[in-house]
């Protein structure tokens, strides 16, 4: 198994840089991965992937020096399971509420004594060619992220981020907007300013980076200003079309 070298740099507080995948493409995914991304994460919550999809796109991304990771549809231990043993170096939860949740979260990724993720992985150990170097090092090499995205796991922030085995969280804008009332359409609000102030204060009670997206290369250098470590950049999907966009405009403005 590859050490996971995203979990051994946020650990020492350098800052990261992915991008979420929504294509549903291999080829997008490899050509992401080559354009130097340190990890990129698989979106299966918001689009229509089955499980061979995922791990064709696993595979592109596998051969390349980024770390592959899936955001799976819920914290269920299924999605979790199934996820790590396709060969996913991490996971990325959504609508994470409360230390308890987390705990489960962190407890599905580990094998025992640790967790309680039974053994399957047929794809992650090389269908079955190194079994025993996974099922040595996957504990240590998973990396957990989760999505910060409601009132209640803001007002739940430092207690989340003191359980252990928790490396990223990850604020989820739109999603928050909608739960404290607000137009996710009409960002920024204080208030979501406000939740990623006491996320970078709980970042200091426990031992998970804290993260964000960006989706213009000022945000990058924004985010980084503020101390945030864990950059997402895009969606691909996102890049495309800023991409196209500038290019017809300046046709159109020409002619």
């Amino acid at each position: 198994m590859k050490t996971n070298f995203i979990r051994e740099r946020l650990r020492r507080g350098q800052p990261v840089i992915g991008s979420f995948l929504g294509l549903q493409s291999p080829n997008v995914a490899e050509l992401m991965a080559h354009a130097g991304f340190d990890f990129l994460v698989i979106e299966t919550e918001h689009n229509a992937l089955d499980s061979a999809e995922v791990e064709h796109i696993l595979m592109a991304v596998s051969g390349t020096e980024t770390v592959p990771m899936v955001r799976i549809p819920s914290a269920s231990q299924v999605f979790i399971q199934r996820a790590l043993d396709m060969g996913a170096m991490g996971i990325v939860v959504p609508s994470v509420r409360t230390p308890e949740e987390a705990l489960a979260i962190v407890s599905a990724t580990r094998y025992p004594p640790q967790g309680t993720r039974s053994w399957g992985p047929l794809r992650a150990s090389g269908y079955t060619f190194d079994n025993e170097d996974y099922f040595n090092r996957a504990n240590d090499n998973i990396l957990v992220t989760l999505i910060i995205e409601t009132k209640e796991a803001v007002e739940n922030i430092e207690a989340i981020a003191r359980v252990p085995g928790i490396d990223v969280l990850y604020l989820g804008p739109w999603d928050l907007c909608l739960s404290l009332g607000l137009n996710p359409l009409h960002q920024p609000h204080p208030e979501v300013e406000q939740a990623v102030e006491q996320m970078l204060a709980a970042e200091k009670a426990g031992a998970a980076a804290v993260g964000i997206g960006s989706s213009t290369p000022d945000q990058v250098r924004q985010r980084l200003a503020k101390g945030l470590t864990y950059i997402t950049y895009g969606p691909d999907y996102s890049l495309m079309t800023a991409a196209a966009r500038a290019g017809i405009e300046a046709f159109r403005a020409e002619t």
